[in-house]
């Protein structure tokens, strides 16, 4: 499916309305983030567009009673928050600005819903592993910097521990799960934001070993700078039951074929640049 490509600014609110105008928008995926390693050096600016932007969104979307979909994050959780099987009701104390904004961006939303009847609704993702676009700043991104790696034939040096363990969900994953949200029943969402989801944990030294059944002579050496810090301080596994209870959600993907299809795909990107 095509259709048009604009540039908006969400911390423009003018820029987003003009553009909800112009094509008769009827529902907004809100992605725009700063992510979790990027917003660490520069937290005014992870602020600025995570939670003034999503504010731009939510209230251009009161005014012209627009569906949102808006995700949070494993960001939310903290040190204070269980590492495993972490529950859909927990504390949330995050130690990254990332962390921070996704709190104020689940309550904000849950806000504009009790408050004015919003529709809007999100899930808390996990680390995303995708083939079509580079990593953007975030924590778990040594997972798709490896992938690369390994097909360049480069020895990879990673910025998080060999045990690191990390919640992670393919991306065919991700865009089911935000579908499936915004096609369930709305009188079966108790909410809204915030639902857990999950694809798949593994630690950093699993996901180089199933890339090495691939490629044997895959090279990785460990080196962790301040990204381990923030990777600590997230769940190893998260419950998502509520989320797969009220709205049907169950991942297709686990680290066996994900790995298969990344590989695979990178090849035929790669191959079509050279």
């Amino acid at each position: 499916m095509k259709g048009p490509c604009v540039y908006v600014d969400v911390c423009d609110r003018k820029t987003v309305e003009d553009v909800v105008k112009k094509y008769d928008v009827d529902t907004i995926y809100h992605l725009a983030a700063i992510l979790s390693a990027v917003g660490e050096k520069n937290p005014q600016l992870a602020w600025k567009v995570n939670v003034d932007g999503l504010y731009n969104v939510l209230e251009v979307s009161r005014e012209y009673d627009l569906r949102v979909f808006w995700p949070s994050s494993i960001a939310v959780f903290g040190p204070k928050t269980p590492k495993h099987n972490t529950p859909q009701d927990t504390i949330l104390c995050p130690t990254t600005m990332y962390g921070v904004t996704k709190v104020a961006g689940e309550l904000l939303c849950k806000y504009y819903a009790d408050k004015y009847g919003l529709d809007v609704r999100g899930v808390r993702y996990p680390g995303i592993i995708s083939s079509e676009t580079l990593p953007g700043g975030g924590t778990t991104d040594y997972a798709v910097e490896m992938f690369y790696a390994a097909i360049k034939r480069e020895k990879y040096v990673c910025f998080v521990r060999e045990d690191t363990v990390l919640p992670m969900m393919y991306m065919p994953d991700a865009i089911d799960a935000a579908i499936m949200l915004m096609n369930a029943n709305s009188s079966k969402l108790t909410y809204r934001v915030g639902y857990n989801v999950s694809g798949m944990s593994f630690s950093a030294g699993e996901l180089a070993s199933e890339i090495k059944k691939h490629v044997p002579d895959f090279e990785v050496e460990y080196k962790p700078d301040f990204r381990q810090k923030i990777a600590d301080s997230w769940p190893k596994t998260i419950d998502d039951s509520v989320a797969r209870k009220e709205w049907g959600w169950k991942p297709k993907w686990n680290l066996e074929n994900m790995v298969k299809d990344m590989l695979e795909k990178l090849k035929r990107k790669l191959l079509s640049l050279t």
